[in-house]
C-alpha cells in the first residue's frame, strides 16, 4: 500500500520584539509586554507593545525593525501624550496608551519578519 501526503503550507509572518532605552536616567525602562516571538499568517493584523517606566514628564518611543545582518530601520516615533512622526510605511501605526506604546501593522507580509524594537528617549525638548 502506497501513503500519500499532501502538506499545505502557509505563508506566516515571524515577528520578534525587543526594546532599548535612549536617556541617562537609570530608573527609566521599557519592555515588551507579550512574549518576544510573535507568529502571524500574511495579511493578518499584529499589535506588539511595550510598557515604560520614567519620571520624565517629556517622552519619545520610537519603533525599529531589523532584519538579519542588517541595520536598524526607523518606523515611527510618537510621544507619550500623543502626537508624533509619520510613519515609514501606513501599514504601520502607533498609539501611545498610558505607560506604553504599541505598533500595529495591518496586512502583515513576508518582507515583515523581522526583529522589532521599541525605544524610550527621555529629556528636554
Amino acid at each position: 500500500l502506497g501513503v500519500s501526503r499532501h502538506i499545505q503550507w502557509d505563508s506566516f509572518v515571524l515577528l520578534d520584539s525587543y526594546f532599548i532605552v535612549l536617556g541617562v536616567m537609570t530608573a527609566d525602562q521599557i519592555r515588551p509586554n507579550q512574549e518576544t516571538i510573535v507568529i502571524k499568517k500574511e495579511d493578518e493584523t499584529v499589535t506588539l507593545s511595550c510598557t515604560y517606566d520614567t519620571s520624565s514628564s517629556y517622552v519619545r518611543l520610537y519603533w525599529y525593525k531589523q532584519y538579519l545582518n542588517e541595520e536598524l530601520h526607523y518606523l515611527i516615533y510618537k510621544y507619550s501624550e500623543g502626537g508624533g512622526g509619520s510613519p515609514s510605511d501606513p501599514r504601520f501605526q502607533s498609539t501611545t496608551p498610558q505607560s506604553s506604546t504599541e505598533l500595529t501593522i495591518t496586512g502583515v507580509t513576508l518582507s515583515d519578519s523581522a526583529l522589532y524594537y521599541c525605544a524610550l528617549r527621555v529629556g528636554a525638548q
